[in-house]
């Protein structure tokens, strides 16, 4: 159980560290990470450690995909939780991205209400939503630049982590 909690902590650790620097999370650190997960749901498990491990990583990227659709959240944030669900299995996994989903937008709340920005982001938030149902295109959610909206979402991720490890759920 401890080597588990190390691997998905230094694979989390890792990828929002790059995230916040590159504003990107390399796929060669993902792969290190399913390939770790994967070795170590067989050798923990065997051939249910395999199923238990495609059944975790697959989770993540069938709920979320929606968001990425409308580029609301980035494709390496999805492959990092689908690393860390191929590791934690699927209840865990399941409830690390609610509590990512809670500090995401208690972070995003904070950001917006201390820039001043939260009636303008919600605007534009149903705004977006109108023209997608009204003309059925799909542009970016997500604005180019660097603003202070755009968060991280590997830092979110990283907290649910952490209350994983804590014993929480």
């Amino acid at each position: 159980m401890v080597f588990r909690y190390c691997l998905v902590l230094l694979l989390t650790v890792g990828a929002a560290g790059m995230d916040l620097r590159t504003q990107k999370i390399s796929n060669i650190w993902l792969c290190c990470g399913w390939l770790s997960g994967l070795g170590h749901q067989f050798l923990t498990d065997q051939i249910r450690g395999l199923g238990s491990f495609a059944a975790g990583s697959f989770l993540p990227a069938a709920l979320l995909w929606i968001l990425f659709l409308f580029r609301m959240i980035g494709a390496g944030d999805i492959k990092l939780l689908s690393v860390l669900g191929g590791i934690m299995g699927v209840p865990d996994i399941l409830i690390c991205m609610i509590w990512s989903v809670i500090f995401g937008a208690v972070l995003s709340a904070a950001i917006l209400i201390i820039c001043g920005d939260l009636s303008r982001r919600l605007t534009y938030f149903t705004n977006y939503f109108k023209l997608y149902f009204r003309t059925g295109k799909r542009i970016p959610y997500r604005r180019e630049g660097s603003r202070p909206e755009h968060i991280h979402f590997s830092v979110p991720v990283l907290m649910g982590v952490l209350l994983w490890i804590g014993g929480f759920y």
